[in-house]
């Protein structure tokens, strides 16, 4: 753990530097397609009050001078399958970013969605030293709690504190500085698969980028689709991309869990291509032009002509009704759906004190969706996408870029992490996840 804990202090340390510089590229590696954003940050506290989620974070202001999207390859359920293709297609991103800000980076900050998530919830209590507590007073709550066992070949990727109690006062979100006794905290932690994150750092240094950052694509999604009311209050975020689907859970501005269904839109478009026997191409125009999951009497009569170059002129004229299409589309969304109240329900969802469900991602604009998900999710869900960056370019405010967003938002405003305190390397944070959602009830 001392490796981690020195690796994810150098990236701040570069994160850092490139706010000196003046400029860095986000970079969202997803399975579809691969989104860089160049960031130019315009000094501290310009932001609005409530602008980033962190409680301990300062602010930083930026613009968004360069965007440039490409059709990933060499990705395979979030993570990298083939790296010469996966290199190329972050180069090309790159340098369409660059060529359109008309500056060149030297430090990216990336997110991902596959590995495996897994959440822990953490509590450690240490007594105050000085009355007031100080920062090193937190970085002895921290180091308090206990290691969680997560088995060989996991590190933690994001380790973050979501709430601190002061003696009997609970809920606090920065106790610098206040008098107190005993110095209580609770803490998020995300551990995921080493070695598609080692993929992922391989790729971006074989593009001359140095790394600032990593962050999950679902923490980074719901940061920028949640409204403040809804990180406030509590509600999960469902990044529904290509390869996989994220999740995360957000409650007083902060992350308190996160996990993935390797399931994604590139599996409804295989099915199509399945279905109708079209070519993968053919078969992600049909989705992204006729698609739905919700059929209607007039889908029976509406005529979707499949195309194609075969070079047989009767198969190249074929059509298809589009509520055969729908027929096709609707099992594999119903499944994707059912897996994410699957993780919902294993999390203890139903005990929170609001159950707002916000849907974002490439494959949540699927017409339809809004109908179809409060059947199998409950009653309180609404699409999303992101918010909260001013100037952002009409091709990356739909709800396909809510991680690219995101990840901007955190790569200005990050929330502290355990790394950010001088904790000793040897203690590290675990209860269980059930355990800090009844701290979540009992303290609501």
């Amino acid at each position: 753990m001392k490796d981690l804990y020195q690796s994810q202090r150098a990236m701040r340390a570069m994160r850092r530097a490139a706010l000196t510089r003046g400029v860095v590229a986000v970079l969202d590696v997803g399975t579809s397609k691969i989104a860089c954003l160049i960031l130019r940050f315009d000094g501290p506290d310009a932001l609005r009050d409530g602008d980033g989620v962190g409680a301990l974070a300062g602010q930083t202001a930026f613009r968004v001078i360069g965007v440039a999207t490409t059709r990933s390859r060499g990705v395979r359920f979030g993570e990298i399958d083939a790296m010469p293709e996966t290199e190329r297609a972050i180069r090309t991103a790159v340098r369409g970013a660059q060529q359109m800000a008309g500056v060149r980076v030297d430090h990216a900050i990336a997110c991902f969605s596959g590995a495996h998530p897994r959440s822990y919830g953490l509590a450690g209590e240490v007594e105050v030293h000085d009355r007031a507590v100080t920062e090193t007073d937190i970085a002895r709550a921290l180091a308090a709690c206990d290691l969680p066992d997560f088995g060989q070949g996991r590190e933690v990727l994001h380790a973050q504190p979501v709430n601190f109690a002061l003696d009997h006062r609970t809920g606090l979100g920065d106790p610098r500085g206040q008098v107190g006794n005993r110095l209580a905290c609770d803490m998020h932690l995300l551990t995921v698969d080493n070695a598609p994150v080692q993929h992922l750092l391989d790729a971006i240094h074989r593009c001359d980028l140095e790394l600032a950052g990593l962050a999950s694509s679902a923490y980074a999604a719901g940061v920028a689709a949640l409204v403040e009311d809804e990180q406030e209050l509590g509600a999960a975020c469902i990044d529904m991309g290509g390869g996989s689907t994220g999740l995360s859970v957000f409650m007083r501005k902060h992350m308190i869990y996160a996990d993935a269904v390797r399931l994604g839109g590139e599996h409804v478009t295989q099915d199509i291509a399945k279905g109708l026997q079209v070519p993968r191409d053919v078969a992600e125009r049909i989705k992204t032009l006729h698609g739905g999951v919700h059929a209607t009497g007039v889908d029976d009569r509406e005529r979707i002509a499949l195309g194609g170059e075969s070079g047989d002129w009767e198969k190249d004229r074929q059509t298809v009704s589009r509520s055969e299409l729908i027929g096709i589309i609707r099992p594999r969304v119903e499944e994707i759906l059912e897996e994410v109240r699957i993780r919902l329900d294993a999390a203890g969802w139903d005990s929170l004190p609001s159950q707002q469900i916000v849907l974002t991602g490439g494959a949540s604009q699927i017409p339809g969706l809004d109908v179809l998900a409060p059947k199998i999710l409950g009653q309180r869900v609404r699409l999303g996408r992101p918010m909260r960056v001013q100037g952002l370019p009409q091709a990356a405010s739909s709800a396909a870029f809510s991680a690219a967003v995101g990840l901007s938002l955190f790569a200005a405003n990050p929330q502290d992490e355990w790394w950010d305190f001088e904790i000793p390397a040897e203690r590290y944070p675990a209860r269980s996840l059930r355990r800090a959602m009844r701290w979540l009830k009992e303290n609501w």
